[in-house]
Formats: C-alpha cells, structure tokens, sequence
C-alpha cells in the first residue's frame, strides 16, 4: 500500500510538473491572445459612431492631476466641449446633417461653422477618451509598439517627432498620431478644428494645442505641457482605434 501511495504521489507530480512547463512553453501565446481580446472589446466599445453628443469622460475630474488640473477639465470639456457640441447640434438641425454621424459631417461638410464644430466635437472627444491617471515611464506595449517601431524607429523616436509637430503648428490647432489609406502611421499638423479623418485617415491619438487646453495650468509654456502629456497617455484606448 505504501509503495501505491508512492506511485501515485510520484505520477501526480510529474503530471503537474508537465502541465508548468506547457503552461510557461505557451504563456507568450497566451498573453498575445489575451492583449488581442482586450483590444477588441475595447475597440468595440470605443469606436461607436459619434452623434452630435457630450461624451462621457472615463476618469473623474481630477485623475489627469497634476499633468491637467480638475480645474482645466472642468473648463475645456464642461464649457468649452459643450459649447462645440451645442452649436453643431443647433448647426446640423433640420438640415441634410442632421442624422449624421460626428464623424460623417467632418468628412462631408463645406468649410465653415458646420464643420468647424464637427472637427472640434470629434477632435476634444478623441482627446478626452484617451487619457488615464498619470504613470511614469508610460509607453505602449504589444502591436501598437511595435507599429510604432516599425513607422519611426523607436518610440523615443515618435515622441521627439510628435512633440516637435504639435510645439511648431503655428496658432491654434492639434497634432495628430493616425493611420494613412495604407494603415501606415503617420504625424500631420491640423490647424484649428482640423482632423485627419478629413484627408481620408484614422486618428488614433492627439494632442490639443489650443490654449484653452493648457493656459490655466501651464500659461504659454506650451512645451512643458506637450512633455507632460506623455504620462497620461491610455495606449490601450489608442490601439483599440486602429484598423
């Protein structure tokens, strides 16, 4: 009886022994599964189409603190946001826009006061949805990453190019991370209301460079807020809007 209770003990742990190392052999596997649903399902949920609507912010008030103050927020998306989004709406009413995406409309409408307020309503609802509490050292992981190797070099490399884009645009307007007509990524500056989605690319994460976006906190050090910015970057929203 002992020597069965030896056996069995022995063969149990050889079998659990075997299952560890199939389980490390295949853990890479797993995780690039696991990342691949998550972007999925986030994608799902992110990338609804946009109708003429205040989006809902996915942090309270005052996570991005100390990179972009309660105080910021509560101006730039309470009142400046809303502003965007009341004017499309009473813009669009009653007229061919009216049941049209966000979207649609930054793609369709004459320059002008339309599009103008779609671009802003679509560009500050990007921007807010693509932010998390601060994290030091924040940098995307898995195939955004590598993409991003990929087009510039490094993501060191991105982020000096991105940064020089949105400090040099001349005015008020954004700097842009999207996908051109060959899912290559690309950096492009859009003046004022701009998006890319206007010149036929998906925007995947921007920057905004109106003053209204940092004066309270930085005044016209427009750099350090660009610098700052880096550590509230939610990668994974990003990733979730790329085709």
């Amino acid at each position: 009886m002992i020597v069965f209770f030896y056996r069995l003990i022995n063969f149990i742990s050889w079998k659990f022994l075997y299952v560890v190392i199939i389980f490390a052999t295949e853990k890479e596997e797993i995780i690039k599964h696991l990342r691949l649903e998550k972007r999925i399902l986030t994608h799902l949920k992110n990338n609804k189409i946009m109708k003429i609507q205040m989006p809902i912010l996915p942090y309270e008030a005052n996570a991005l603190e100390p990179v972009i103050s309660e105080q910021t927020i509560n101006f730039h998306y309470g009142k400046h946001l809303q502003n965007y989004v009341n004017t499309l709406a009473s813009l669009a009413k009653d007229t061919e826009y009216a049941d049209m995406s966000v979207e649609e409309i930054v793609e369709k409408a004459p320059d002008g006061p339309l599009f103008n307020n779609a671009g802003q309503t679509l560009n500050h609802a990007l921007y807010f949805q693509q932010f998390r509490s601060p994290v030091k050292d924040n940098a995307p992981k898995g195939f955004l990453a590598d993409a991003i190797c990929d087009a510039f070099g490094s993501f060191e490399e991105f982020k000096k190019q991105f940064a020089q884009a949105a400090a040099t645009l001349f005015g008020s307007g954004w700097a842009w991370l999207s996908q051109d007509a060959n899912n290559n990524l690309v950096i492009t500056k859009e003046a004022n209301g701009g998006n890319p989605l206007r010149n036929g690319n998906n925007p995947l994460f921007g920057i905004d460079v109106w003053e209204h976006a940092y004066y309270l906190d930085y005044q016209n050090r427009r750099v350090d807020h660009i610098e700052a910015c880096w550590d509230i970057v939610d990668w994974d929203a990003v990733e979730a809007r790329m085709k």
